[in-house]
């Protein structure tokens, strides 16, 4: 098959580089000569942008494999390496890396013979898609069109393809039950196998958590649990016990929020125990996300139609391949392969989404077929719902689904609930904000492309059936004037801003350079607002005056269309009463922003607030601004969450593996919100079972000099080496992280140990973790992204790496919230929650063996309790704990790889 293909394929790892070539010749080359062919020749590739990385060629395109898989399986799940991709459609993988230029020939072969297979799954579509593509001359379309016979009749194609969903009544309120603790005992054990997987902790779990589905006894006075569970309990099982019952008997929803994205799916994983059958489980079972996750029907409709233009038209057309087949439209870790879009680079695949709160509703041609609006109208019939901590605050602060309003909620992964609701209830004037606000007003403006449409646009109705409405329409679009324009980042630096928010933002820059020159390492500055100099307090009233301008007539359109919907006009048919209302939603986020911007001028040359904290800063990127503005956070962001999200639940469970950070149950009072309810939380701990002394180690190494990178990356290099790859290394900056990186990737291939890592590879970190969980030999590095929610267990993760204690870092808004939480003892509650975090990667299950390794002497021993309890720790030199690492994770299994090729010019 690949012999019929006239097409060589490159393939470049960190060990080396190799051609074959349609004749059957495989050989090693130098960079310079692969470049050269890549030049001029068109070559089968596995990830362009990676192998181009590899080769130092960023412009490398060609005949990229996982295009063609995109194309032949839209919404099938591949692991982008040579090994992933022969196992996902069906070949032998090549087993050292001079086989796999061979392979990829043989891969495409493969993949090009599907589109004569009359089984072919995925058929329906391809046709009309091919046509387009090769008028895009996408190099693939040559090959593919050949193959594929001119349907009979016309194609049903992405919009006809897509189910329409239907309006149901709204839902009675839940019925107030009591769950007899026998009937939970007795559902954990259907959904554990009947004896199958008897664990007492778990069983003393479910049990404890049932009191989550009591009656509420008073208002605002929800029944709270503090579930800390250690790894390997099994909460999720112990808590969707209760919670399926719950729904059954009271026929209400049960939200279940988490931080992660790869929680969730885990969480859709195991709802197939408790509904085997695919199609009750979707009717009973939804994942729901904010609504940026989602592929917008009329964007892709756009885009299609010649909104996007090169490779980002190809994008377009694998995306509407995708959409035909997908189950709900998630383009962020759901059936989208998250490595697609970073094949384009930067070609557009967020414009694809609706960021902007652009939506039209009603008056989109797509609305009954539109994902974001199925899985919103499945929710409120589903038992469970899945959801994330931020789609959950930000339902409960814009009083969204009211009526829908969930009474019962389940906090998976309850300790980033501060986290979550310091950044859900933050409040930013910055460059960046203000233009997305005059945008989402005007529309597109000079020779601004794309589906941006204005207030006017997106309400003509209203505007021409509504004197008034229309008034302050054209009123918000004359005030939106005001806000920053296209140029304003360059026009600070040039000390030309033009209207009173850039004139603001100029003066913010002005004194955030003045007082924080020469501590900017390269990522941003900032400063406190405080003792304000004169030009900044003197922008601050013209930017009020301009921001109250635009706030009052939004203002305004807001009621009358809330009058609108009261009144029911004769032109108001059911599709424009849906347009109005989801004006009206995001409206109000736009008012709620304005509001806090005003808030926050207020503050400058006034007195402090102490439930805030307020600062200016610049945001910088590689030693460049990327933005500029005033922040503000709440001291203690749990309170809005007790407030707006915990009393108006009935029931509310809060769990995590390390709910109090190891620490105390003060930490997870504090973090959780539960201080500021009436009725006190109940607690419940379960430890984990795993025996941490024979499974898992501590080493402290003593004799890494802090600061020293070549130091740094020879002991990642050493201990990697060591473990023979299944190592995750934790950084806590990316500059370091680079730097390493590059002095050792190349070693480690030589060896046969492949080596990625966060913001270096061009790929999202679901990829990355999908890739190291696939191989054994294969090591990540990253950072805060990779510490926690990371579930690889099994040998393809044996070792933890941090380059040092994980110091908070030191910004005003720590400042001030350790100036309120203790000093010292507030960083270390942070620390030992981080510690306890990235330990909780290493041992997944009971038969996974680690070691957990710390390079740095500096290592408090008072930090150490955020180790399970029982786990040995020792301090030891960089000789010990190689030959440590080496003695107890012993060889791998799996072959080792052959480096056979010419190795990069690069040094080690």
């Amino acid at each position: 098959m690949a012999a019929s293909l006239p097409y060589p394929a490159l393939y470049a790892s960190h060990g080396g580089i190799w051609i074959a070539t349609p004749d059957g010749e495989t050989r090693g080359l130098g960079r310079g000569e692969a470049i050269a062919c890549a030049a001029e020749t068109p070559l089968i590739v596995l990830n362009a942008p990676l192998i181009g990385q590899r080769l130092g060629y960023p412009e490398l395109s060609g005949l990229d494999l996982l295009e063609l898989f995109a194309f032949i399986h839209p919404a099938r799940f591949a692991v982008p390496t040579p090994k992933g991709l022969a196992r996902a459609i069906g070949l032998a993988p090549p087993e050292q890396d001079s086989e796999v230029a061979d392979f990829l020939r043989s891969a495409a072969g493969a993949l090009l013979a599907r589109a004569d297979d009359p089984h072919w799954a995925e058929r329906e579509g391809a046709w009309t898609a091919a046509q387009t593509l090769t008028r895009m001359r996408w190099p693939w379309a040559a090959a593919l069109v050949d193959r594929l016979d001119a349907p009979a009749r016309a194609e049903r194609w992405l919009f006809s393809r897509l189910p329409e969903w239907e309006d149901a009544p709204p839902r009675t309120p839940p019925r107030a039950i009591s769950l007899d603790p026998a009937d939970v005992a007795q559902r954990l054990d259907d959904l554990t196998g009947h004896g199958a997987e008897i664990r007492p902790g778990q069983q003393d779990y479910a049990a404890a958590v049932l009191q989550a589905f009591a009656p509420r006894t008073r208002v605002d006075e929800p029944q709270l649990i503090l579930a800390e569970a250690g790894t390997g309990i099994g909460k999720t099982l112990g808590y969707l016990s209760p919670a399926s019952l719950w729904a059954e008997r009271a026929d209400g929803p049960v939200w279940i929020s988490t931080y992660t994205k790869t929680l969730q799916r885990q969480l859709s994983r195991e709802s197939e125990r408790l509904f085997p059958d695919a199609r009750v489980r979707r009717k009973k079972v939804v994942l729901r996300k904010g609504r940026e996750n989602y592929l917008c029907l009329l964007n892709l409709e756009d885009a299609l139609q010649g909104g996007f233009a090169g490779r980002a038209a190809i994008l377009a057309q694998l995306v509407a391949r995708w959409a035909a087949y997908s189950a709900d439209g998630d383009m962020v870790g759901g059936d989208l392969p998250g490595w697609l879009p970073t094949l384009f680079r930067r070609a557009g695949a967020t414009a694809l989404t609706d960021r902007r709160g652009e939506c039209i509703y009603a008056g989109c041609p797509h609305y009954r077929k539109c994902f974001i609006e199925r899985a919103s109208r499945a929710s409120a019939d589903a038992d469970i719902v899945i959801a994330n901590h931020a789609l959950v605050m930000v339902n409960a602060a814009r009083g969204r689904e009211a009526a829908n309003r969930p009474t019962r909620l389940v906090f998976d992964e309850g300790h980033h609930l501060f986290d979550a609701a310091d950044s859900m209830f933050a409040t930013a004037l910055t460059g960046q904000e203000a233009i997305e606000l005059r945008r989402w007003v005007t529309g597109p403006e000079g020779k601004s492309r794309g589906r941006r449409r204005g207030l006017s646009a997106r309400l003509s109705d209203v505007a021409s059936y509504d004197m008034e409405g229309g008034l302050a329409i054209a009123e918000a679009t004359n005030a939106a004037q005001a806000l920053p324009s296209d140029g304003w980042l360059q026009r600070l630096g040039e000390g030309a801003p033009f209207g009173p928010i850039e004139v603001l933002l100029a003066a913010v820059r002005g004194t955030t350079y003045a007082r924080g020159a020469g501590e900017d390492a390269g990522y941003g500055l900032e400063t406190e607002m405080a003792e304000l100099d004169g030009a900044l307090v003197s922008a601050a009233q013209p930017a009020a005056e301009a921001l109250d301008a635009l706030l009052r007539p939004l203002v305004r359109l807001g009621r009358r269309l809330e009058a609108l919907i009261e009144d029911g006009p004769d032109w108001l048919d059911g599709q424009a009463r849906a347009r109005v209302e989801g004006a009206i939603a995001s409206l109000s986020w736009r008012t709620d922003a304005l509001s806090g911007w005003l808030a926050l001028l207020s503050r400058i040359g006034g007195p402090a607030d102490p439930d805030f904290v307020d600062w200016l800063a610049v945001d910088r990127i590689e030693g460049r601004d990327y933005d500029v503005g005033l922040h503000r956070h709440w001291l203690d962001p749990t309170r809005p969450v007790a407030q707006i999200v915990l009393k108006p639940a009935h029931g509310v469970l809060v769990t995590s593996a390390t709910l109090k950070g190891g620490g105390d149950w003060h930490v997870a009072e504090a973090r959780s919100g539960a201080l500021h309810l009436a009725q006190p939380a109940t607690r419940f701990e379960a430890p984990s079972p795993f025996d941490y002394a024979a499974q898992a180690e501590v080493l402290i190494v003593t004799d890494v000099k802090k600061g020293d990178i070549a130091a740094l990356a020879g002991a990642y290099g050493r201990l990697v080496m060591a473990a023979e790859g299944g190592t995750l290394g934790l950084f806590t900056a990316i500059r370091r992280l680079r730097a390493v990186h590059a002095r050792i990737a190349d070693r480690l291939a030589r060896e046969g140990l492949p080596l990625y890592a966060q913001h270096v590879d061009p790929m999202d970190t679901g990829t990355l973790v999908d890739i190291f969980r696939d191989d054994p030999r294969a090591s990540l590095l990253g950072t805060d992204a990779l510490r926690d929610g990371v579930d690889v267990p099994g040998h393809s993760l044996r070792l933890v790496l941090m380059e040092g204690v994980p110091w908070p870092k030191p910004s005003v808004l720590h400042a001030a919230r350790r100036l309120a939480g203790g000093g010292g003892a507030y960083d270390d509650q942070i620390i030992r929650a981080r510690l306890a975090q990235a330990f909780g990667r290493l041992i997944r299950r009971a038969d996974d063996r680690g070691l957990f390794v710390m390079l740095s002497a500096a290592m408090p021993s008072r930090l150490l309790s955020a180790f399970p309890s029982g786990t040995p720790v020792h301090r030891v030199t960089l000789d010990e704990a190689v030959a440590h690492v080496k003695d107890r994770l012993g060889p791998v299994i799996e072959p080792r790889q052959e480096t056979a090729g010419i190795a990069p010019t690069e040094k080690a």
